[in-house]
Parts: C-alpha cells; sequence; structure tokens
C-alpha cells in the first residue's frame, strides 16, 4: 500500500509506475470538509491565495488527472478514517459491479455482433463469481461500431501497462440504452463514435470547456466519483498530421460530429476552410460556428483546394464510393480520409491513382486515441507504441 502526495498525479511517468498491476483509490472530499481539515492541520501553500480560493484553484486544475488515475473513488466528506478504510476493503473485495446487474448487461451485449473470443472473454468478467472481480469494463459506443479496432488497441495497451481492465463493444441503437448499461456496470470509460458524438451531449453531466463545448461533439466519456465528463480527442487526431500544412485552403466534407472536430482542428491552424455537405444547410450552420465558408457537394469544383478532409462515413462499407471523383483530385494536394476502417478506403485509392498526398484514417486514430489514453488512465503513451499494438 502507498499513500501519496496530491501532486502525484501531474506527472505521466508517476501514473505509468504506481498503476502498474495495482489498484489506485481517489480518497475525496468536498471544500468544505477539505477546508475545516487543513485549518486543524495546515500545511505550506500551495498558491498566493487564501484557503478556501487555493482549494478550489487546485481542485480545479487537477480534476481531470485524479479521474484519469482513480480506478476506484471513496468519497471521505463526513467518514472517519476507519469508515474510508472499510469502504476501501469492501470495494476491493467485492468488485464495483452489483450482482443483480450482471445478467441484464450479459443480455444487452449478447445483442452486439461481439467475436466469440471477444464475448469469451467478457462473460468471465461478467460472470456471478468472476475470477477477478475489480477488472473494470470500458468500450466504444455507437452503431454500427464492430469495425472499430479499439477494443484489440486498448486491451493491448492494458497488457502493456498492467491495467486491470477489458474493453468491448457497446453496439445499440439506442445511446440511452448504452449509457444505463455503462452505469450499472460503473466502466471507467467510452469512445463515442457515429452517430453518438453530439446526441451524447445532453445526456453526461459535464462537457470539457476548451475543446468538447466550441466543437459541440463528444467522442470520450471519462467516469469517475458518480461523474461522467465528456471531452473531444477527434480534432487532436486531426491536427497533428496537418502541421505542416498551416494556412493552407482546405475543403471539409461532412457535416456530423466528426466534421465538427475536424472543423475546429483546421481553423485552429488558420486554415481557410470551406465545409461541404450534401445537405448544405447542415454545412451552414457547421461553418457559421467555426467561421467558415460553406456550400454543397457540387461546390468543390470551383474551390481548387490544397487539402480534403473526408468527415463522411463514406469509405466505411463494403460497396461504398468515393466521395470525390478521380477528376476533381489533382497532384500536389494533401487527401486525409477520417475513415480508418479500412486503413485504404475508396477516396484513398483514387487520391494516389492520381498523385495526391494521402493520409489514412489510422493516423487520425492513433492521435486521438493516444490522447483517449491519457484521459482515462493518466499514462502518455507514445505515438509509436500505439502504432505496434494496431491490428
Amino acid at each position: 500500500m502507498i499513500s501519496t502526495g496530491g501532486g502525484v498525479v501531474t506527472d505521466p511517468v508517476n501514473m505509468e509506475l504506481l498503476r502498474r498491476d495495482s489498484v489506485m483509490v481517489l480518497l475525496h472530499a468536498d471544500i468544505d470538509t477539505i477546508e475545516a481539515r487543513l485549518t486543524k492541520k495546515p500545511r505550506p501553500p500551495l498558491t498566493g491565495l487564501p484557503l478556501r480560493e487555493e482549494i478550489a484553484e487546485m481542485m480545479d486544475r487537477r480534476r481531470q488527472l485524479y479521474h484519469a488515475a482513480a480506478d476506484l473513488c471513496i468519497d471521505t466528506s463526513g467518514t472517519t478514517p476507519d469508515a474510508a478504510a472499510a469502504m476501501v476493503m469492501h470495494l476491493l473485495r467485492q468488485g464495483t459491479i452489483l450482482a443483480k446487474n450482471r445478467a441484464p448487461c450479459i443480455s444487452f451485449f449478447r445483442t452486439g455482433r461481439i467475436p466469440p473470443k471477444c464475448m469469451e472473454r467478457l462473460l468471465k468478467v461478467l460472470d456471478e463469481t468472476p475470477p477477478d472481480p475489480l477488472t473494470r469494463l470500458m468500450g466504444v459506443a455507437g452503431y454500427p461500431c464492430a469495425h472499430s479496432k479499439g477494443p484489440f488497441l486498448f486491451n493491448a495497451l492494458f497488457a502493456a501497462y498492467g491495467l486491470d481492465y477489458h474493453y468491448t463493444w457497446f453496439e445499440d441503437p439506442e445511446l440511452n440504452e448504452i449509457l444505463s448499461v455503462a452505469r450499472h456496470l460503473d466502466v471507467k470509460g467510452l469512445s463515442v463514435t457515429i452517430p453518438f458524438k453530439q446526441e451524447v451531449i445532453p445526456l453526461i453531466d459535464e462537457v470539457e470547456e476548451h475543446a468538447a463545448q466550441q466543437i459541440g461533439a463528444v467522442n470520450t466519456v471519462v467516469f469517475a466519483c458518480g461523474t461522467a465528463t465528456g471531452y473531444n480527442t477527434d480534432w487532436i487526431g486531426v491536427r497533428k498530421p496537418l502541421v505542416d500544412l498551416k494556412g493552407a485552403k482546405a475543403v471539409l466534407l461532412g457535416a456530423g460530429g466528426a466534421a465538427a472536430g475536424a472543423a475546429f482542428a483546421l481553423t485552429d491552424l488558420d486554415m481557410e476552410t470551406t465545409i461541404l455537405n450534401r445537405t448544405p444547410a447542415k454545412a451552414q450552420v457547421l461553418a457559421e460556428r467555426f467561421g467558415c465558408t460553406w456550400g454543397a457537394l457540387s461546390d468543390f469544383d470551383s474551390i481548387h483546394p490544397d487539402l480534403v478532409v473526408n468527415a463522411t462515413p463514406l469509405g466505411m462499407n463494403p460497396g461504398d464510393l468515393s466521395p470525390l471523383r478521380d477528376d476533381q483530385l489533382r497532384p500536389g494536394m494533401t487527401v486525409f480520409d477520417l475513415v480508418y476502417t479500412p486503413p485504404v478506403t475508396p477516396l484513398i485509392e483514387a487520391a494516389r491513382r492520381v498523385g495526391c498526398r494521402t493520409i489514412t484514417g489510422t493516423e487520425m486514430f492513433i492521435g486521438q486515441a493516444r490522447e483517449q489514453f491519457y484521459l482515462f488512465f493518466g499514462i502518455d503513451v507514445p505515438h509509436e507504441k500505439i502504432r505496434e499494438l494496431l491490428p
């Protein structure tokens, strides 16, 4: 058993070392309780602020990191040390999934398209007498989402970093049903995909201010201490491969949740961006939020962009066509398709035939998954590690 100071969470190396083959318990309390405790037993100040303001400032600054560090959360407001210790021991023996929730949630997963070997592992986690009651669940939420590589990547990362978690597919047409199951199973986090990135926002407790609120789409939900917090990491996955094109003229295809993240990334890189969509009115709504121009797909030929980003699902399903014709592409143009399954889409194939520079959705997937893992666990995984573990 190791007791740490509150600042330990600020260093990802600490998280990597402390989390390996261990259980991390977050002992938290409300601001009144912390103020009363520190009044009785002062410690050196961390800021120049009055005590209560300093507590609020540090709680706000570290809250995301505390949630990432926590496997188990114990509210110690109003408890004695003995009572808090008893709660910790109870959770260590019993886990966080109530016995009555296991069978109904198994029925939910049986309606999805989980591969047999993966279902076998999931059923062990959800068994009435699981081999390890402390194994926590996570997953990708979408409909459809059986194509997602997330479970393969995250389960490989769990093994590499010694984390007692299992990641699976939460596939259902009803987002409310997915979130209900997630809460009944006390999941640590969800990766949110099509078509729920915008729909999920009113159904969670908080949305991260900087990116997710401005983008209006959430692809990551972290559950900790009774709170579900939404983030957007898609924009980071879009931005990183395009840094060398800062200030370029760009066309963004699509106007959904993925397009919102991409629009945020492109405008952050000072690109002259035009959003085109099959339904121009949707493109207009998104464009006005980010100060972009907009139009219908038929307007593409008059723009002559340096960069094309496909944020539509075209290319994901067998038989899909490219959203652009070969004659609309030209050598020297950069084409970035956010669809990552399959990695080489009809659009990427067409762009390569013409001589364009191409960026596959795998690059976006790696960037956003790396940031997700940090939000989930406070561990900073190298890009090369994720690329190595991708199936």
